[in-house]
């Protein structure tokens, strides 16, 4: 017998997850009840591994330290990658076996070294602009964000979010510290507004003449046209792939790690296994418009129709190592203040 748990702003401790029965595989999820259901329901049928799960926004990863030992947990799917490296660096994880399948579906640059955490779908951190007032931004750079024509026009989330912190990690990988402070300096002089809201946010800002860009990832502008309450904010803007003439758009990623204690390892590889394949990797491109990790698996058509691209081959391990780095310098600049 299978059940969910959806707990939207943490978690209780009446939530529980039996650790003790075979075939099985317990899973703790940053990620949505609609995106993961379905593609757990895919894995039972063709495993016969049933699966339970614990759904929160947050308060995984401490649950996961209060139990050490004793945790049920095998797998943690997580919505960005700064939780897979937090769950690596607090010793959460234990290395999965990279399998034929794994190496074959998720190529090297969205598995970490030491086999700790992979990825399983991409998305772009795209520049979004108003239609109506922002001109051809189609060939536009990171680095333009910094320039004097978007003074009083960019709108953002706060630097200190994952997705920017990943964003300003691969800016200091191409150029280093020295210019990525400087560049930070620029965007911060450019803000319409202080950084607040979530992407979407951004979007709706320059809907209202409040900006005339933003920064968001890829798959918010599909969940806008879906959204009847947001569809006139998408419908405002284009959506542009920065650094096409050179490096390429950044990318960040979801992904999975197997626990530290995992009762059932073998069941969570299978896991593993199964959502780097074709159908898992179809079923997130449908459901969540995100791009597969997997070579040869088509994006959504609705995400085909935003045209091709060329992504930053950066690794994300590279991205990683200056993660720490990009947070200092967001402090350093006070680009939240």
């Amino acid at each position: 017998m299978r059940f969910a748990s959806f707990v939207a702003a943490g978690l209780t401790a009446t939530l529980s997850l039996p650790a003790a029965a075979a075939d099985q595989v317990n899973i703790y999820s940053f990620r949505q009840p609609f995106l993961i259901e379905p593609i757990l329901k895919e894995f039972t049928a063709e495993t016969g591994i049933k699966t339970k799960v614990i759904f929160a926004k947050k308060g995984l990863i401490q649950r996961l330290k209060r139990e050490g030992e004793l945790s049920p947990a095998d797998i943690v799917l997580t919505s960005n990658f700064s939780k897979l490296l937090q769950l690596k660096d607090e010793n959460l994880t234990q290395p999965y076996e990279l399998s034929t399948e794994l190496e074959k579906n998720v190529p090297a640059k969205f598995r970490d070294t030491g086999n700790q955490w992979l990825a399983l779908t991409q998305r772009v951190r795209n520049v979004y602009s108003s239609k109506e007032r922002a001109g051809d931004q189609s060939k536009i750079q990171y680095e333009d964000l910094a320039k004097a024509d978007f003074k009083g026009k960019i709108c953002t989330r706060s630097g200190k979010h994952p997705y920017n912190l990943g964003l300003i990690a691969s800016m200091i990988a191409h150029h280093g510290e020295a210019e990525t402070e400087t560049w930070l300096r620029g965007v911060k002089a450019n803000l319409a507004r202080k950084p607040q809201g979530n992407d979407r946010a951004q979007v709706k800002a320059i809907k209202e003449g409040l900006c005339d860009v933003s920064l968001g990832n890829s798959y918010y502008l599909g969940k806008m046209l879906q959204d009847k309450n947001q569809i006139a904010w998408a419908n405002a803007v284009n959506l542009n792939f920065p650094n096409q003439t050179n490096r390429g758009s950044h990318i960040n990623v979801s992904g999975a790690v197997i626990a530290a204690h995992a009762p059932h390892k073998a069941e969570a590889q299978q896991l593993l296994n199964f959502l780097s394949g074709d159908k898992a990797q179809k079923l997130y491109a449908e459901l969540n418009m995100e791009y597969p990790v997997k070579p040869g698996v088509p994006a959504s058509e609705l995400v085909q129709s935003w045209g091709e691209f060329k992504a930053d081959e950066l690794p994300l391990v590279k991205i990683a190592e200056n993660r720490k780095a990009a947070l200092k310098l967001v402090d350093k600049v006070g680009f939240d203040l």
